[in-house]
């Protein structure tokens, strides 16, 4: 073969080989610039959220306002060092003022079980099974407020409150001592 052949080749071969790594170089990213694929998560990706007692119990007290609206008794939410529960009840033409106080407790599956460790009816000795009871007959609760007797308890499903978007919520922590509530809230994903 013709030596101008071979080089010609070569030539034509160099070229092409330059032209194909200056593509790839160029549309390679830069080794300062990681680019990873989104993440997305098979159930949704969530949020954090911490807040206050404040800020907790005007949200509570909101969410059961819109579920309790139109009811007799109305019940009303406040977190101090305890969450209290205050409501009034109608017996023979008299209104007692009825304050539960419970523990919260965060459940594994992030909904909170609050277990009653007070109540005060008036100036009544009650036993805190009886007024959970009357609560449970006499009120129509939200469905994600369930009312529980025998475990001396309100369990609350977060999951079950119902939120725009098909959002979810879930207690992560709640330390009403040092104030701070966690709350994750689940955006699921399309």
């Amino acid at each position: 073969m013709n030596r101008w052949k071979v080089a010609f080749f070569f030539l034509i071969a160099l070229i092409i080989t330059v032209f194909v790594v200056f593509i790839f170089w160029i549309s390679s990213p830069s080794e300062k610039t990681h680019i990873r694929e989104p993440k997305v998560a098979s159930e949704g990706n969530v949020l954090t959220l911490k807040t206050t007692k404040v800020d907790f119990e005007g949200i509570a007290n909101t969410y059961m306002r819109e579920a309790m609206e139109g009811q007799p008794m109305p019940v009303t939410i406040n977190v101090e060092d305890q969450i209290l529960i205050s409501t009034e009840m109608t017996i023979f033409s008299f209104k007692l003022p009825v304050i539960m106080k419970f523990e919260p407790f965060v459940e594994p599956n992030g909904n909170l079980r609050l277990v009653q460790t007070e109540v005060e009816v008036g100036r009544q000795e009650i036993l805190p099974e009886v007024v959970l009871m009357l609560l449970k007959d006499s009120v129509s609760l939200p469905e994600w407020m369930i009312v529980r007797p025998q475990e001396n308890d309100v369990y609350i499903d977060l999951s079950r409150i119902p939120m725009k978007s098909n959002v979810e919520v879930r207690a992560k922590e709640f330390n009403l001592k040092q104030d701070e509530i966690i709350l994750e809230i689940l955006i699921p994903s399309k």
